[in-house]
């Protein structure tokens, strides 16, 4: 009897929550509706390409198809770190990757710092707008420039050099030059849209913790430390979590625009590689093996990031 009981009353509770699901979807409807559109780019582009991702483990043939290409196992994986390229593009890839995020990463949270403190709204307004046009310039466009400012003959950099009586520098084909190069354009063309994240986040804090610690005497090195640094911590360390998943994807774009052979050394990638070897030479299984490299190294590198976030500033992804 009392089983009997404890069913129905089970069976009413599984009733009355499917009937609130339901009133809320109801309710909501056309906030659904909103997202199909979404839920929709995500199948075509996101979802339905994996099944191009055996591709890694086949001998493809692109007129046998996917589906009757022979199996080959990890043989592809093993050609790729048995390469000659191999360690060449990890490094630079690394390279590359960890310099812009210890100059590239720490750019939009001084401008929005900066940035939180002016008082002249016009002013604030104009350097924002400034700062986040680039963002919306193509990349080619962008390359162009650099590539015109750097010209050894008629660039900018080489007149005024030129000027100071020093020796023009054909500064595109120098290796050493190259990340220095790379990492700049993108710092200038990124750093004043990354800005806007912080911004909001900063106008999220408390203004009377300000006041408090104004009254405490606290100076304005010290609020920004001790109040405005700890109040956007958790976006900081968001943005830093999703961009140490990303640590091996280079904007191979820009890279293809501004490198050649005399600046392989430093400036061949992963994704250079990928590029080379899957569009020119016609690889498509070795590239997307070393896509499916890259990609789980980068889910392992967002999961140790926001473990290490979760244990230290108890702010992460999930």
């Amino acid at each position: 009897m009392e089983l009997k009981l404890k069913s129905r009353g089970g069976g009413e509770q599984i009733r009355l929550e499917l009937q609130g699901i339901a009133g809320r979807l109801s309710r909501d409807r056309f906030f659904y509706l909103l997202l199909i559109p979404f839920i929709a780019w995500y199948i075509v582009f996101a979802y339905k390409p994996m099944y191009g991702l055996q591709i890694a483990f086949k001998d493809f043939s692109v007129f046998k198809g996917i589906a009757d290409s022979p199996w080959i196992g990890f043989d592809h994986f093993v050609k790729f770190f048995q390469g000659p390229y191999f360690w060449r593009t990890i490094k630079n890839t690394l390279m590359i990757s960890l310099l812009s995020i210890v100059w590239g990463f720490p750019a939009p949270i001084i401008l929005a710092l900066l940035l939180n403190e002016v008082r002249n709204a016009f002013f604030k307004k104009t350097v924002q707008t400034l700062t986040y046009l680039p963002h919306f310039i193509s990349v080619v466009v962008v390359a162009g420039i650099v590539t015109n400012f750097l010209a050894p003959s008629n660039g900018l950099v080489n007149i005024l050099l030129e000027k100071l009586h020093m020796e023009k520098i054909y500064f595109l084909t120098v290796p050493e030059y190259f990340r220095t190069i790379f990492i700049s354009m993108n710092i200038w063309k990124e750093t004043g849209f990354g800005a806007i994240l912080y911004i909001a986040a900063l106008s999220g804090i408390n203004q009377e913790l300000y006041e408090a610690a104004v009254i405490d005497g606290a100076s304005k090195w010290k609020q920004i430390w001790h109040v405005t640094l700890p109040g956007i911590l958790p976006t900081i360390m968001i943005m830093l979590i999703l961009r140490i998943g990303h640590i091996l994807d280079v904007g191979y774009e820009a890279i293809i625009l501004l490198y050649q052979p005399a600046t392989y050394e430093t400036a061949d990638v992963i994704s250079t590689y990928m590029y080379r070897s899957g569009i020119r030479e016609g690889n498509y299984d070795l590239t997307t093996a070393v896509g499916l490299f890259n990609s789980a190294i980068g889910l392992l590198m967002v999961i140790v990031a926001n473990k290490l976030s979760k244990k230290y500033t108890e702010s992460g992804l999930w």
